[in-house]
C-alpha cells in the first residue's frame, strides 16, 4: 500500500489536500502507475471548476491538467515503458495516478528541465489556434489575453513568421509578453487599441486575431482590429452571460468591406493520437512542442510564477482567485 495525496475541490471556493491509502498491487492492463514530479495549474479552467459553475466538473472533484512523472510500475500488455522512465502526460493533481500509456504519454528528453514539461499541454492548447489559422510569414497577428495560453499562442504565431501584438488589461502580463518576444504590447484598459494597431500595421490592421480571454465582450471589441478578409480565432473558452446587439459584429463577417472569418480552436478539435488521415493530432502537437522546448525556441522562464507544495493548495487557489492577473504558470511540486 502507498500513501497517496490529492488536491480536492471540496466545495465552491475551497481546495484541500487529502491523504488516502492506494493499493499499488495490480496496475490495469495497458496502463502505468506514475509518481508525479510536477503538475501545472490551468488558471482559467481550474478557477471555473473551483467556482462550481463548470458543468462538466462535479464537486467534490480532483482537478488537474498535465504533469511530468516517473513510471513506478506497468500493467499487462505495456511495452517499451519501464519503471524509472520520465514521461509527460495529461494527469490530475495527485501524487500517484494510473494512466493509459497510449495517446498523450511521451518520454521526456533527458536534457529537458522537469519544470517545463507540464507546460507542454498549455502550449499544445495554444498551438490549436495557430493550426486553425492562415498565419503566414509577414502577417500581423494580435492575441487578446496574455495569460499562459495566450502568451504561448503569441510565441507560436511569432515562430510562424508573424509580427505579433499582445493585448491585455494587466501591465504585469504585458511585461512578461515583452520578455517573451511580443513586437508590440497594448494595455486595452489604458490605450486606444485600434489606433495603436493601425499605426503599427501601417493601416493594414491584423490579418489574424487570436481571442484567448474567453470574454465575449473582448471578441466584440476585437473584431474592429481585423483587416479586410482577416480571421478571428476563438482559443479561450467563453464563460459568463453577455447580452448585446450582435448586428454590428455580424456585419463585420457579412459585408464585403470586412469579410471576417470566425474559427473555433478548442483543444479537442484534432484527434488525440496520430492518424494517417489527419495531419495534426494532440500527440503530434505535443511532440513538436517538446522539441521546441528542447531547442529553446519557446521562452519559458518568465512564465513560471510559483512552485508550491501541494499542502499549500488552499492558499494557492485563494491567492489565484483574488490576484489572477499577477499569476502565469503555477506548479505543484510533488517531491516535497
Amino acid at each position: 500500500m502507498l500513501e497517496n495525496k490529492k488536491i480536492v475541490f471540496e466545495k465552491p471556493g475551497e481546495a484541500r489536500l487529502r491523504r488516502e491509502a492506494l493499493d499499488d498491487g495490480a496496475v490495469p492492463a495497458g496502463e502505468a502507475l506514475l509518481k508525479k514530479v510536477y503538475s501545472i495549474v490551468s488558471t482559467g479552467t481550474e478557477l471555473a471548476c473551483l467556482s462550481g459553475n463548470e458543468g462538466w466538473f462535479s464537486l467534490p472533484g480532483v482537478p488537474g491538467y498535465s504533469c511530468v512523472a516517473e513510471v513506478v510500475k506497468t500493467g499487462a500488455g505495456v511495452k517499451d515503458v519501464v519503471p524509472g522512465d520520465r514521461v509527460f502526460c495529461y494527469g490530475n493533481h495527485t501524487l500517484y495516478e494510473s494512466v493509459p500509456v497510449s495517446g498523450i504519454f511521451l518520454r521526456v528528453p533527458p536534457e529537458m528541465d522537469s519544470r517545463w514539461v507540464p507546460f507542454v499541454r498549455m502550449a499544445s492548447i495554444a498551438a490549436t489556434a495557430v493550426r486553425a489559422s492562415n498565419i503566414e510569414w509577414g502577417d500581423y497577428v494580435a492575441v487578446t489575453g496574455q495569460g499562459l495560453v495566450g502568451n504561448m499562442a503569441m510565441q507560436l504565431a511569432k515562430l510562424q513568421g508573424a509580427e505579433v501584438i499582445a493585448v491585455d488589461v494587466a501591465d504585469s502580463r504585458l511585461f512578461v509578453s515583452e520578455k517573451c518576444g511580443a513586437d508590440l504590447v497594448i494595455n486595452a484598459a489604458k490605450e486606444d487599441v485600434a489606433e495603436k494597431i493601425k499605426s503599427f500595421t501601417r493601416g493594414e490592421m491584423v490579418s489574424t486575431l487570436i481571442e484567448a480571454t474567453g470574454v465575449p465582450q473582448s471578441a466584440e471589441k476585437a473584431v474592429e482590429w481585423i483587416g479586410q478578409n482577416g480571421e478571428m480565432i476563438f482559443l479561450g473558452s467563453p464563460r459568463g452571460k453577455y447580452e448585446t446587439d450582435i448586428t454590428p459584429f455580424l456585419n463585420k463577417i457579412h459585408l464585403a468591406g470586412f469579410n471576417v472569418t470566425l474559427k473555433g480552436a478548442h483543444e479537442w478539435r484534432y484527434p488525440v493520437v496520430k492518424t494517417p488521415f489527419v495531419k495534426h493530432s494532440l500527440e503530434r502537437n505535443s511532440e513538436r512542442i517538446i522539441d521546441l522546448m528542447r531547442r529553446k525556441k519557446l521562452v519559458l522562464e518568465p512564465l513560471l510564477t510559483e512552485v508550491a507544495a501541494p499542502d499549500d493548495c488552499f492558499n494557492v487557489y485563494n491567492n489565484l482567485k483574488n490576484n489572477k492577473e499577477t499569476y502565469m504558470g503555477i506548479l505543484f511540486d510533488w517531491t516535497t
